[in-house]
């Protein structure tokens, strides 16, 4: 048998499906301005880690280091937790890349006499382990071998790809937060409606003994349903603008399975919270 909350939120929503609709097309609108944005901030995400990804130290090691004492530092950096895979680029190797990499210099490197560029040891971090303050401790910990000329990696760029990580952070939790906010009013103001409609049942069911929490339930229901249906009017909309973007604008990635979850749930319990406010301030009043 159904249960009495569910039986009684869907009875309402047949009661007043014009309410209903306006309600769950109210809470789709706002779903879907943030699930648009959730996609802007998932692929700056996205973007920030393939940056992120070629983060690495590299030390610049005197012309006269031990070969072997190199080989031997390099067994000992690979050992470190931070450490992803270490690389030892002979002088010979850097000057072959620099003819690769730098084709319109190919003619300067190809008149020297005397090799200019050091080797080097290039360092790749694993995830999780580059953020500024780890990629400088294996940078000062790799600097104390004695052999180590200069030690490099992009101090700066590296602090600007963590500060723009955290804007769009800040920038997500500000935005998400406005609009559920603005969703949680719609849901309460649709919900005090429903019960203003239904107020001398309400006060019947109080009289013959009915619990605030039997009273409750149906709206809670009703809200948490609205929240639902929100999200999924709010779902095919924001992946329509995706693929429109994707297609004539630039390649985006779409959300993950948990983010679609997540807002589906976000829209559910959003709803719960606005049906509770509203249901509690009216039995208060009664």
């Amino acid at each position: 048998m159904m249960p009495y909350a569910l039986r009684e939120a869907l009875a309402a929503f047949r009661r007043t499906p014009v309410l209903t609709g306006l309600s769950a097309a109210m809470i789709g609108l706002s779903l879907f301005v943030v699930g648009l944005f959730g996609v802007a901030a998932h692929n700056i995400s996205r973007v920030l880690d393939r940056v992120e990804s070629r983060v690495e130290v590299v030390a610049y090691l005197e012309d006269a280091a031990p070969l072997q004492a190199v080989r031997a530092a390099q067994s000992e950096i690979s050992g470190l937790p931070e450490v992803l895979e270490v690389f030892y680029i002979s002088r010979q190797q850097a000057l072959e890349l620099a003819k690769r990499e730098l084709s319109e210099f190919r003619d300067i490197f190809g008149d020297l006499s005397v090799n200019p560029l050091p080797a080097s040891l290039e360092i790749r971090l694993r995830p999780g382990y580059r953020s500024p303050e780890s990629v400088q401790a294996v940078a000062d910990r790799i600097d104390r071998y004695p052999f180590v000329e200069d030690v490099r990696f992009g101090r700066e760029w590296l602090d600007k790809v963590f500060l723009l990580r955290r804007v769009a952070g800040a920038a997500t939790a500000v935005l998400g937060g406005a609009f559920a906010s603005v969703a949680v009013l719609i849901i309460g103001a649709a919900v005090r409606m429903a019960i203003f409609a239904r107020k001398e049942e309400i006060a019947i069911m109080r009289l013959v003994g009915a619990t605030d929490g039997f009273v409750r339930r149906p709206f809670l229901m009703e809200g948490f349903l609205t929240g639902v249906f929100g999200a999924a009017l709010a779902l095919p909309f924001i992946y329509i603008i995706y693929r429109v973007l994707s297609d004539a604008v630039f390649q985006l990635e779409w959300l993950p399975d948990m983010w679609v979850l997540a807002g589906a749930a976000t829209g559910g319990l959003l709803g719960v919270f606005a049906s509770g406010i509203a249901v509690r301030r009216h039995l208060r009043e009664i």
